[in-house]
């Protein structure tokens, strides 16, 4: 998928696209190289200078810098400092990329369908969060101005080539949207994670791809600028030491972290998501079946609905060239920040929760639908079941079990709009329609 070694992060693909070409890229004149914990710096240098290259940049990781090429001989030079005796490891600078599937944008469908899918409004009901609870999108960047989001986002880091923080390619504002839109506000849509704040770091350049350097150091900026919650819709076909150790550093401090299972439509694994400490989400739709692009297998944690996503977009031009402002959108990238948000969500409601607790509630409190075991592990998440374990919690009167078939459009003036099971719970026999004989725990 990737001829290049930067990450290229637009889980949007199901119109072909070049982005989509199967094959492994890295950077041509950039390599990762770590060097041994006790090793100085005159020594690095001395390397270096031995090896006729140049470091380009330091990264957060220890002892870790990328190299430059000049002669875009790779594995000659990838060689030489495996074997030097001062060196850890070395390993090109992969390339990564956004996972999405788009839909033709013939009409909003049922706008936010998938919120009722996986009973976000009970979930509401329970507990809004909080703005404690910080989720980091890292990716191509957030719209600066954009009506659902510009109130909500704390930060800006901008780890790419690209000379602005705005996102001129619209992946990022797409997830972002899903996770923590401003929500009840009388315009736009619902985002999950309803009180959490966002973080936006882009470590995906204009054009939808990014080096795993950029993610590597995203990861470790996020978790030290106190995201309880970061999401990766992005990944690369490529295993990197780098991007490892990133993530287990974030995850080392109590972050949950999120990450697009891909859009392959096999087996085959991507990364961050194969990394035990990620989250790998697959995407469903609304008939809770798998989506048909996206990737599975024993690796995949769980699943969340990532077709016909309605979600905000840049109100500016931008290179996916979909809606100014809102439309719909399909791909484990679409699935991945409904993950992030129910996270933010659980963390907001009690942020005495570890990470471990936060991950434990959001994978054992899951549907298990058709391809349970098969094509994911655990099912697809359902919010309210996540939110009602948390232990003590205060729960409501009325405590739906499963998800139903809920349409969830704008969020109303004063309160959500109220679930069909509690809709029709409230019939009398005779009233209830006939669909109630095929869904008795909803019709109850």
């Amino acid at each position: 998928m990737f001829k290049k070694i930067f990450l290229v992060l637009s889980f949007f693909l199901l119109f072909p696209s070049p982005v989509l070409a199967q094959k492994t890229e890295s950077a041509t004149d950039e390599i990762i190289v770590k060097f041994q914990d006790e090793v100085n710096e005159k020594q690095i240098d001395e390397v270096s200078k031995k090896l006729g290259l140049g470091i380009e940049r330091k990264l957060s990781l220890p002892q870790t810098f990328t190299i430059k090429i000049p002669d875009q001989d790779i594995d000659k030079h990838l060689k030489n400092f495996e074997k030097n005796p001062f060196v850890e490891y070395a390993e090109p600078d992969y390339l990564a990329q956004a996972y999405g599937s788009f839909v033709p944008n013939d009409s909003y469908f049922s706008k936010q369908w998938s919120l009722g899918k996986i009973l976000a409004p009970e979930a509401w009901d329970i507990n809004k969060g909080s703005q404690s609870a910080k989720i980091a999108i890292l990716d191509s960047g957030i719209d600066e101005d954009h009506e659902d989001l510009k109130n909500k986002v704390d930060l800006r880091v901008n780890l790419t080539s690209s000379q602005t923080n705005d996102d001129l390619y619209g992946h990022g504002t797409h997830v972002a949207g899903i996770a923590a839109a401003e929500t009840n506000n009388l315009l736009g849509i619902a985002g999950l994670g309803f009180n959490a704040r966002l973080l936006s770091f882009k470590v995906l350049d204009d054009k939808g791809f990014g080096y795993y350097s950029w993610i590597a150091e995203g990861l470790y900026k996020a978790a030290d600028s106190g995201a309880k919650v970061i999401n990766l819709s992005l990944g690369g076909q490529n295993r990197s030491k780098t991007l490892e150790r990133a993530v287990d550093y974030a995850w080392g401090k109590g972050v949950v972290l999120a990450c697009a299972a891909g859009n392959s439509a096999n087996k085959s694994p991507t990364y961050p998501a194969y990394y035990k400490n990620c989250l790998a989400v697959a995407a469903t739709d609304e008939n809770d079946q798998k989506a048909d692009f996206s990737s599975f297998g024993s690796w995949v944690d769980l699943a969340a609905p990532g077709v016909n996503i309605f979600s905000t977009f840049p109100n500016h031009t931008y290179k996916i060239n979909k809606q100014l402002n809102y439309d719909l959108g399909s791909g484990t990238s679409m699935a991945t920040p409904l993950v992030s948000g129910l996270a933010g969500l659980l963390f907001g409601a009690d942020p005495t929760l570890s990470s471990s607790q936060v991950r434990n509630l959001i994978e054992e409190n899951t549907d298990k639908i058709a391809g349970t075991g098969n094509y994911w592990l655990k099912g697809r998440i359902n919010a309210y079941k996540a939110i009602a374990a948390i232990p003590g919690i205060a729960l409501p009167s009325s405590e739906p079990k499963t998800a139903g078939a809920e349409v969830i459009n704008n969020p109303v003036k004063t309160d959500f709009v109220p679930s069909v099971a509690s809709q029709v719970s409230s019939l009398s026999e005779n009233q209830k329609p006939w669909w109630c004989l095929l869904l008795p725990g909803i019709c109850r």
